[in-house]
C-alpha cells in the first residue's frame, strides 16, 4: 500500500512595500503643478496690472516651485520603492497619458521663473533655471508625445468609447514649449542660436498641432456617438483648450521673438501669423469652452463629485488667458483685453475650489 505525503500550501507572503503612501502617488499629481504655474505666468502677463499683483503672481509661482519638488521627489520615491506599479502605469491607457503634465510641469514652473522668480531671484540665476527646466522638459515632453502613442498602439487595448481629452495631454507638451521658447532667445547669442531655437519653436508647434488634429476628431466622435463622458471625467473636456490656447501663445510669443532671431521678411510674416492664426482659433476656443462648461454643470447637477479631474479646469483654461492677452498686444483690441481678463477671472476662480478641496482630501488621507 502506498502512502502519498501531500504537504501543506502555503501562501507566499504579501510583499511589504517601502513608502506604501506612495504606492498610488501616479504622474497625475503634476497637474496641480502646473495649474498653479499658469496663475503666476497669466497674471503677470495680463493687459491690466492691478497693485500688488505681481507680488502676488510671485508668490503663487514661488508656491509652484515648491509643489514641483516636493511632487519629484514623491515621484521618485514611487519609482524606488514601487517600480511594478510604475510599470503598471505606464501600460494603463488610463495613466500612461499624464506623463506628459511632468513635462508641462517643468516648462510652466521654468517659464515663470523667467517671468516673475526673475524679481526674486535675479536674472541671471533665473536664465539657468528655465534653461535646466525647459531642457529636461522639453526632452521628457518629445518623448512622451512618442512614447505614449506607441504604448497606445502596441500595447494597450483600447475601444473607441474609451476615448477621452486626456489622450491630448503627451501631445500639448511640445507646444508648451514652443510657447516658452521664446522668454530664452534673448539671451541666447545673436545669430543662429537664437534663429535654431526659434525654428525648434515653430517645429514643436507643428508637431503638437498636427497630432492635436488627429486626436480631436476620435474625442469629439466618441461625445457625438458615445454620449457625455462619466461624472468624474467631465472636467477633462476642458484640456481641448490646451492645445487652442497654447497654440494661440506659442504664435504670438514667437512673433514677439522673431526680430531678434531672423530677419526680413520672415519677421513680419511670423507677426501676421500670429493674428491670422491665433484669431480663429481663439474663437474655437471660446465655442468648446461653452460646450465643455454646458456639459459640466449638467455633470454638477447630476452628483459630480470632486476628483482630480478638477485640475483640468486650471492649466488648459491658462492658456487661453495668455493666448487672449497676446492677441490683445498684437491687435491692440480692447476687447481682446477685457476677454483676457475675464478668463483670468474664471481661471482664479477654477483654482480657488480644486486646490480647497485637494488640500481637504489630502488631511482626510
Amino acid at each position: 500500500m502506498a502512502t502519498t505525503l501531500v504537504r501543506p500550501v502555503t501562501e507566499p507572503a504579501p510583499t511589504a512595500h517601502k513608502a506604501p503612501a506612495l504606492r498610488h502617488f501616479g504622474p497625475n499629481w503634476y497637474a496641480p503643478v502646473m495649474g498653479t504655474a499658469i496663475i503666476a505666468n497669466a497674471g503677470a502677463t495680463l493687459p491690466y496690472q492691478l497693485p500688488g499683483q505681481r507680488v502676488a503672481c510671485q508668490l503663487v509661482w514661488a508656491l509652484s516651485a515648491l509643489a514641483l519638488a516636493a511632487v519629484l521627489t514623491a515621484r521618485a520615491g514611487h519609482w524606488i520603492h514601487h517600480r511594478d506599479q510604475a510599470r503598471a502605469h505606464l501600460l494603463d491607457p488610463a495613466v500612461a497619458p499624464f506623463y506628459g503634465c511632468l513635462a508641462m510641469a517643468l516648462l510652466a514652473v521654468g517659464g515663470g521663473t523667467l517671468i516673475v522668480g526673475k524679481d526674486l531671484i535675479g536674472t541671471e540665476a533665473a536664465v539657468a533655471v528655465d534653461a535646466v527646466l525647459y531642457t529636461a522638459g522639453t526632452a521628457i515632453g518629445l518623448t512622451a508625445a512618442v512614447a505614449v502613442p506607441y504604448l497606445m498602439v502596441v500595447r494597450h487595448r483600447i475601444e473607441p468609447r474609451q476615448a477621452t481629452p486626456v489622450w491630448l495631454l503627451p501631445l500639448v507638451a511640445p507646444m508648451v514649449s514652443a510657447a516658452l521658447g521664446p522668454l530664452l532667445i534673448p539671451h541666447l547669442p545673436a545669430g543662429q542660436p537664437r534663429e535654431a531655437l526659434l525654428l525648434a519653436c515653430y517645429a514643436m508647434f507643428g508637431i503638437s498641432l498636427l497630432a492635436t488634429l488627429l486626436m480631436l476628431p476620435l474625442i469629439f466622435g466618441r461625445l457625438i456617438l458615445g454620449g457625455p463622458l462619466p461624472l468624474a471625467l467631465t472636467p477633462t473636456l476642458f484640456l481641448v483648450l490646451g492645445p487652442l490656447g497654447q497654440s494661440t501663445t506659442a504664435v504670438n510669443q514667437l512673433a514677439d521673438a522673431a526680430p531678434q532671431a531672423i530677419g526680413a521678411p520672415y519677421a513680419d510674416a511670423l507677426g501676421a501669423f500670429a493674428v491670422v492664426y491665433g484669431v480663429p482659433v481663439m474663437g474655437f476656443a471660446l465655442l468648446w469652452l461653452a460646450l465643455a462648461a454646458a456639459l459640466l454643470v449638467r455633470a454638477a447637477r447630476d452628483g459630480m463629485g470632486f476628483a482630480m479631474t478638477w485640475w483640468a479646469l486650471t492649466f488648459p483654461v491658462g492658456t487661453c488667458v495668455t493666448g487672449a492677452a497676446g492677441l490683445a498686444r498684437h491687435t491692440g483690441l480692447t476687447a481682446l483685453s477685457w476677454l483676457a481678463a475675464a478668463l483670468f477671472l474664471a481661471l482664479l476662480t477654477a483654482w480657488l475650489l480644486t486646490a480647497t478641496h485637494t488640500a481637504r482630501s489630502l488631511r482626510r488621507r
